[in-house]
């Protein structure tokens, strides 16, 4: 008979006399095999979700005359590599100072939203205090309020305290952060084993102590995977500087794409090419925090905080 022992990595399979039985790891992987016709199904549905990406590519590297001429092919034709440096010239948009924006207020809201979402859903999790419970319900009933709802009290408040046209309404509210980051963490908190705050506090730490020596490193995973999701949003944001942004040296690269989209001569087709690449620009940082940041994806989801121990 084999016996399932667990050690701290992983499972380890044993038979009645404590060997390790080779057959159980055999039989466990055999339920995650999958057929040639299933590789061949999610190749081409890959390949075709890939496709408008291969398209942008290849405007992306059109000449000039074949930008004008709207003569686009899905498999790149041209090679045009100047494009990626005259973006930043040819436009007579200042590109650069928009991606430089974009990385300020992406940067500074992730900042917010992991510090305030760490605190808030620390809180709820850990410490007693009456109504936490109903607090917490009415704090998740906002995730039901649309965010059409509140745009224009937002900017009314916004243009009393004088940040229309600041960097302010659009990184200042992720430092009060979301129902839904402080649900992510109140979750993954909450499987954390209490014995490691009674210990601590044995020694000598506060709730604050408990929170930034204990918890807070064990934390790293939920609060990787929740800075990936507001650089994100914060990056690719178009509507927010739309409504708070009316300086042309002030907007990010998501607003000055649209604005470039209107650079050309009247009866005349903006320059696809130099667009596609600013929309490559806006894309490729996106793809590479999600490839380095995918494993905290999947930590998030491990019970009691272990990702953290690791």
């Amino acid at each position: 008979m084999a016996l399932a022992t667990e050690s701290p990595d992983h499972v380890v399979a044993a038979d009645s006399k404590g060997k390790p039985d080779k057959d159980f790891a055999t039989r466990g992987l055999s339920v995650f095999k999958a057929s040639p016709a299933t590789y061949a199904v999610l190749l081409v549905v890959s390949a075709i979700f890939f496709v408008p990406f291969i398209l942008m590519i290849s405007i992306a590297l059109a000449s000039d005359l074949t930008s004008s001429q709207n003569a686009f092919t899905v498999i790149p034709g041209e090679f045009e590599w100047r494009n990626f440096t005259e973006v930043f010239t040819a436009t007579g948009l200042p590109v650069g100072r928009f991606v430089g924006n974009s990385v300020i207020i992406a940067t500074l809201s992730a900042v917010g939203q992991v510090l305030s979402s760490s605190l808030v859903g620390y809180a709820f999790a850990r410490l007693r205090a009456p109504g936490k419970g109903v607090m917490f319900m009415i704090v998740l009933a906002t995730m039901m309020i649309p965010a059409q709802i509140t745009m224009i009290p937002q900017f009314l408040l916004f243009k009393e305290l004088g940040w229309v046209n600041t960097y302010l309404p659009l990184i200042i509210p992720n430092f009060f952060t979301n129902a839904f980051n402080v649900f992510l963490v109140r979750q993954f908190v909450s499987r954390i084993s209490g014995e490691l705050d009674e210990a601590a506090q044995m020694d000598g730490l506060g709730y604050f102590g408990v929170y930034r020596r204990i918890i807070l490193p064990m934390m790293w995973p939920i609060l990787t995977a929740i800075a990936i999701f507001t650089l994100t949003h914060a990056w690719g944001d178009f509507m927010g500087p739309l409504i708070y942004l009316n300086a042309e040296e002030q907007m990010p690269l998501a607003l000055g794409l649209q604005y470039m989209t209107g650079t050309s001569n009247e009866m005349q087709l903006p320059p696809w090419n130099l667009v596609m690449v600013g929309s490559i620009i806006l894309t490729m940082p996106m793809i590479v925090i999600y490839y380095l940041g995918q494993k905290y994806l999947y930590e998030m989801n491990l019970q009691g905080g272990s990702a953290g121990v690791k």
